[in-house]
């Protein structure tokens, strides 16, 4: 069965609702334009130990940020992605997956089979394990290339993260993806 919580949990909502308080008191972001200053989105997998704004040196309405776990182009981060460049006007599109990925080697047919067992049905949706996450970003790099549905597709680059070094690390994207149809 799924992972037993500890006896160490405690419910945190009721701090950070604490925290917002003394942030809002503070609060200096008024005014920030819909549309982010730089014109990117950011898709990035979901993990606590990136902190976006941080590792890039972006500041509060530079980018979109947009996260999943793994970082993977799914139909949810297309869908994102086409609101932020339809209707936010964002050209640039960075990919940034990590080094220690939850994902990375998982067996996927093992927690789908642990999750019908404990809901009595399969998920419709894959949870898109990888085994490299170098390989991984250029899958996702070729998904935004080729999605009729992404207007602006000359400016997407990927980066793996390294969780103990905090470098990022360019991944080149796989030259198959670049006929004319993936570009426009």
């Amino acid at each position: 069965m799924g992972k037993q919580t500890t006896g160490t949990f405690r419910p945190s909502t009721d701090d950070l609702v604490a925290n917002n308080e003394s942030f809002a008191q503070a609060f200096a972001d008024h005014g920030l334009s819909l549309g982010p200053k730089r014109h990117l989105a950011v898709v990035a997998c979901m993990d606590s130990r990136m902190d976006i704004f941080e590792m890039l040196g972006l500041a509060h309405g530079d980018a979109h940020i947009i996260r999943n776990a793994g970082g993977v182009i799914t139909n949810d981060v297309i869908r994102s992605l086409v609101v932020s460049q339809r209707l936010l006007d964002t050209r640039e599109i960075i990919l940034i997956h990590h080094t220690n990925c939850g994902l990375e080697g998982l067996v996927e047919g093992a927690l789908l089979d642990e999750i019908v067992e404990d809901c009595g049905i399969k998920p419709w949706w894959s949870l898109e394990s990888f085994k490299d996450p170098y390989s991984d970003v250029r899958q996702s790099i070729g998904r935004i290339l080729h999605s009729p549905f992404i207007k602006y597709k000359d400016h997407v680059r990927g980066f793996v993260y390294d969780v103990e070094t905090g470098r990022l690390t360019e991944v080149d994207p796989d030259p198959r993806h670049f006929s004319d149809a993936a570009r426009h």
